[in-house]
């Protein structure tokens, strides 16, 4: 009687199945993919971080967008301020001259009378 072999378990361990020496591999759906199951799951993993990533930064350009529109808002608000101020500061100065000029004049006319 001649019993059937039957591998042993060393034999099937190192025995290497010829998809995945060819980089072909069975997805949890025993579809046939070119990744491993892994480098699948990471890659997935990954477009999921840098769509977060994308959203992330464009909501940090909004807000960036936000800040840089009421920087130059204020900005503008400060020059109009300044050109008032300076607009104003002219005019005391010349009415400041102008009473300067007075009072010369008045001490003039003083020396003059003595």
């Amino acid at each position: 009687m001649c019993k059937p072999s039957i591998p042993s378990f060393t034999a099937v361990v190192m025995a290497k199945d010829p998809l995945a020496e060819a980089g072909l591999h069975f997805d949890e759906l025993n579809k046939l993919r070119v990744l491993e199951p892994e480098v699948s799951q990471k890659t997935s993993e990954l477009k999921e971080e840098c769509e977060d990533f994308v959203d992330k930064i464009g909501q940090f350009q909004k807000i960036v967008g936000g800040l840089i529109e009421l920087v130059d808002e204020l900005a503008k608000e400060a020059e109009t301020e300044k050109m008032k101020v300076g607009h104003r500061y002219r005019i005391e100065y010349e009415a400041l001259q102008k009473v300067e000029a007075e009072q010369n004049e008045f001490i003039d006319q003083f020396i003059l009378q003595k």
